[in-house]
Parts: C-alpha cells; structure tokens; sequence
C-alpha cells in the first residue's frame, strides 16, 4: 500500500477543515482528489506531504509514518503545489540542478538531464524560468518533484490555467509518469480526471463524500442506473413509450429525442427494440448514455 491517510482531522482554531478522512491508494493507481473550493484538498495534501500536521489521525506512505521525527518518508514523495513556487530569476537547467543538489543526488547531473528530456523542455533549457509560457512552467515544476524519482507523487491543480493544447500535453505527461509511480491528482477539470485517474475520491466539507473507480461513483450518484436516448422517425410522446419493462421515467430530450430513465442493471434497448417493433415504429437512434462526472459532482456537493 503505498498511501494510506487513516482518520485525519484539521483544525484551524475552531474552524474544522477536515474531518475524520481515511481513504487508501493503491501502488500505480492514479487518484483524482476533487471538492469545492474550501472542500480541504491542498490542507490533505499538505499534511500527506509533511508542510503542516494533522491535529489527529496517521498517514503512512509505504508502511512508514509521517509523524517519526526523522522524516524519512519524505525522500518517497515527490510535491508539485498549487500555483507552482518556482524561482523565475533562475534558468530552467539551472534551477533543476539546484533542485539536484538540495537533494544531495551523487548523479545529480546525469537525473537532470533525464528529466529535461522525459518534461519536454529541452528546448527551453537555458531561458529563465519567468520568461516561460504557463505549459512549460508546470513542465518544469513537474521536473522538480520527479527529481527524487518518488514513489509517491502529489499535485495540487497541474493544470489551472492552461490552454487546450498544453492541457493535453501535461494530460499526456501525468498519464506516463503514472505507469510507475502512485499519484494523487487535485483539480476542478473533470476531463482531466476522467482521462488519467484511475479512482476518485471527493471531499465536501472535510468528509470523503465517495470513493472508488469513475464507473462506481456514477453509480452511487445517479438516481438511475442507466439513460437511454432514443429517437424515433414518427412523432411520439413520452406517453408512447410507457410500460417498457424497467423504465421508470421518460423525458423530452433538449434536441428533440427522448430519454428514458432505467433502474436496474438490465439493458434496456432490446425492450425498447421490441416496444418500436410491436407498434410499427422507426427507431432512428438508440444510445445508451453514461452521466457525466461533471453532473455527478454538481449532484454531490450541491
């Protein structure tokens, strides 16, 4: 088990900011961390990297505490925080060997120049960090935080603020590094989570609210099992599509076709087949729909 935070709690005075969280990841998952703003994501995330301490509850990253004096866990984590604390008067490679060095690597040069190479940021190696657009900035705070080659790798919000293009590209970066590594992900991007992630877990008001695979938190938060979309070459209404078996509700569609709302695990369409076939109906479209994690979080946290 590479991360395991066990009944955390945090409190600021008398505000409470996280409240009795326990959730585990997996070695090689990829976790998405998502809540609303003040939901305590980067409090967890600070506290599972060692910035600041829980008021109770334990973590420990590969079987080994984060409370022990000597820090140890901390060569295992690698850290890249919201808003990305880079020196911008530094040159990239300068910075990265500086990185290097605080590390105290005895190939800091050799990691250096592997990292330059796996962020894609040859080509601005020698301009100063400030000077760099949005992308390769992150690009190069990933570089510091994969500088130790950690077995844990935590990122608050990679990718606020960039365009399409170097979304994909950090998107793209995150996915590979994730192969080996073990990763918790924070962002209010849900593409991004349900591109890369593996899991999610949401927090809302210091309490996991869910936990577990996309496919799995769909499930728990939709009110139906399954959406169909249908479309029909007649002019129907909702009313025309009554007592197909296991279909609890029908609905216009915003484009003009109809919903039909479904409990249960069974798939629906071959009834509704067989509805359209018993009244010389034309069906024109048939899909199944999965709820966007977009609206499931919306649903979760409203």
């Amino acid at each position: 088990m590479s991360i395991s935070v066990n009944q955390i709690t945090k409190t600021f005075g008398e505000q409470t900011v996280l409240d009795n969280v326990s959730f585990s990841v997996s070695t090689g998952e990829i976790v998405g961390l998502l809540g609303p703003n003040g939901a305590g994501k980067s409090t967890l995330m600070k506290i599972i990297t060692g910035y600041i301490k829980q008021s109770a509850g334990s973590i420990e990253i590969n079987s080994e505490s984060t409370s022990t004096p000597h820090m140890n866990y901390r060569r295992l984590v690698g850290y890249l925080p919201e808003n990305n604390p880079v020196y911008h008067d530094m040159f990239v490679k300068e910075y990265l060997h500086w990185v290097a060095n605080v590390y105290g690597l005895k190939s800091g040069a050799k990691r250096v120049q592997t990292l330059i190479e796996q962020t894609g940021i040859g080509r601005e190696q020698y301009k100063k960090i400030g000077s760099l657009s949005k992308g390769y900035k992150q690009r190069v705070g990933l570089a510091q935080a994969l500088m130790n080659d950690p077995a844990v790798l935590i990122l608050d919000e990679p990718t606020t603020g960039l365009d399409p293009n170097q979304l994909a590209e950090i998107r793209n970066l995150i996915a590979e590094v994730g192969t080996s590594k073990t990763i918790i992900l924070s962002t209010h991007i849900m593409q991004e989570v349900e591109a890369i992630c593996d899991r999610v877990v949401i927090l809302h008001h210091g309490h996991v609210i869910a936990d577990g695979p996309t496919e799995q938190v769909r499930a728990m938060a939709s009110n139906h099992a399954q959406t169909v979309r249908c479309e029909f070459a007649e002019a129907i209404t909702p009313n025309d599509l009554r007592g197909i078996p296991h279909v609890e509700r029908v609905e216009h569609g915003p484009d003009g076709t109809l919903l039909l709302y479904a409990s249960g695990a069974e798939d629906i369409r071959p009834h509704i087949f067989d509805h359209a076939k018993k009244h010389d109906l034309t069906l024109l479209t048939l899909l199944q729909e999965s709820q966007r994690l977009e609206d499931i979080f919306q649903d979760l946290t409203r």
